[in-house]
């Protein structure tokens, strides 16, 4: 493309300042709309777990406001409480009343955080010179409203009631206790002692995070001279020009997005080549033939013949092609779809959960021998038959069908009558080819059944004469056996 037809209209400098990079904080507030911010807020309290990256932030409200109730709030600071607070000095080492005032006189918000990595994510400054800069981040936390005091009464009432049976349960109470023995050799031992391992490393996490102590800092607002000095290092001070912008374009790509071994690398030859017309014409007659079954997924052999004689070949010979037809497609019911190795290469995955190439092949031969036998076929038959999951499923199922308005499935293309009453032997050798796989299917679908029968009571009812049953299992379809009453 010429370099006119997209010109630049305006060349704006982008800058990095690291001054924040390990303190700067983004806060989200979920609960609050646009109108009701923090801005202006009076914070009372503000504390930080720099371990965890918590935050605690403590909110005043307006006693004052025609909106709030004086007489609810007094009822939540003595709920919290359990007392009236207002003047009362907290004993050495006990609990700080919720409410120093005795009135519920601010509102906590506690964080958590809404992303574990955030190295993909800064903040940016547009100035008014026309300049970028960015900072990154060390976290990004969501504050919403902290209910503890109801928490508080609970606990408290929970512990009053506790109090009130033991002083009526005064008298010791006998209690069962069981004693288990275990063997301390072996895999056993050894695997339990394991998972007692990885489980204390777990929990010693997680007391560790909830003993991890508050740290109150200063809360300044944002029109305060030590606010306004930390956002002048969200501005990167060095101007000086970066040199990796010097460098190659491959260089600079790994520069800016590093190698990861754990990323998986794509393999050119998954890739998924696109041909043209031109393309087709080099190739010999059973490529092409391989590439239109793939594309077009299900095609009579009149539109096969169409397709070669009115855009690759127009001297192609039909006898030719139907000689070679069956090294690349299966015939079904007298269309021609492609086999499943041509669907799905080898060492090819799934795009959803990573299925195997060998595990759809299986799946789609399984479909395929079902369309011979049925004109139509349901989504979950086939899910439970093949145990693929349900991306899987569907993605193998419109390899050869649609679905209709009822839930059911359908090949793509109707019956082709005339080319099977032409061609007979092809038909038969066909089927030969489903008869000698028959019995691997309806294995399948009779492992798909046993697990939906249950086993039919043996109970005599009261209500009825006494008869014989029948065997209560369902055998394998190809042994054919018959059950008799007696």
């Amino acid at each position: 493309m010429d370099d006119t037809d997209d010109p630049i209209v305006e060349e704006i400098p982008v800058f990095l300042s690291k001054h924040l990079q390990d303190q700067l904080y983004l806060f989200q507030y979920p609960t609050k709309t646009e109108i009701a911010n923090h801005d202006d807020a009076v914070v009372v309290n503000c504390c930080v777990k720099p371990f965890t990256q918590e935050v605690k932030v403590d909110f005043g409200l307006n006693l004052e406001s025609k909106h709030y109730d004086r007489f609810k709030g007094e009822q939540f600071a003595v709920a919290a409480d359990g007392k009236n607070t207002y003047g009362a000095v907290p004993a050495k080492g006990a609990e700080r009343p919720t409410y120093k005032r005795g009135i519920m006189d601010k509102q906590a918000f506690t964080s958590s955080r809404s992303l574990t990595d955030i190295s993909k994510y800064v903040v940016g400054i547009y100035t008014e010179d026309k300049e970028v800069h960015l900072s990154p981040l060390a976290s990004i936390v969501q504050l919403r409203p902290s209910l503890t005091h109801f928490d508080k009464e609970d606990k408290r009432r929970k512990a009053e009631q506790k109090a009130q049976n033991d002083e009526m349960d005064d008298e010791e109470v006998a209690q069962q206790v069981t004693v288990k023995f275990a063997r301390g050799t072996g895999a056993g031992a050894a695997a339990a002692k394991k998972t007692k391992e990885q489980r204390g490393t777990y929990d010693n996490f997680v007391q560790r995070i909830v003993e991890e102590p508050w740290c109150e800092t200063y809360w300044h607002a944002r029109n305060t001279p030590t606010a306004e000095l930390e956002r002048q290092k969200m501005f990167c001070t060095n101007h000086q020009s970066n040199q990796s912008l010097a460098l190659p374009s491959r260089e600079y790509l790994n520069k800016l997005l590093p190698h990861d071994e754990h990323v998986q690398q794509v393999d050119a030859n998954s890739v998924l080549p696109v041909y043209n017309k031109a393309m087709l014409k080099t190739m010999p007659l059973l490529e092409q033939l391989r590439v239109l079954l793939k594309d077009a997924k299900l095609l009579s052999f009149a539109d096969v013949l169409h397709i070669l004689t009115e855009h690759i070949d127009p001297h192609v010979n039909a006898d030719k092609v139907l000689a070679l037809l069956p090294q690349v497609g299966i015939l079904l019911h007298g269309n021609w779809a492609p086999k499943s190795e041509v669907v799905y290469p080898e060492k090819m995955l799934s795009h959803a959960n990573g299925v195997t190439a060998e595990q759809m092949i299986r799946a789609r031969d399984y479909i395929l021998f079902r369309f011979s036998r049925t004109s139509f076929l349901y989504r979950n038959q086939v899910m439970t038959a093949t145990q693929l999951p349900p991306a899987e499923t569907l993605d193998v199922l419109k390899t050869v069908a649609r679905v209709t308005a009822t839930k059911r499935w359908e090949l793509l293309l109707p019956p082709d009558k005339e080319f099977e009453q032409k061609h007979v032997e092809l038909v038969q050798r066909q089927e030969l080819h489903w008869r000698a796989t028959e019995q691997m299917y309806s294995e399948m679908d009779w492992a798909k059944e046993t697990k939906r029968v249950r086993k039919r009571s043996t109970r005599k009812s009261e209500s009825q004469p006494s008869t014989s049953a029948t065997t209560t299992t369902m055998p394998p379809p190809a042994m054919h056996l018959s059950a008799t009453e007696t």
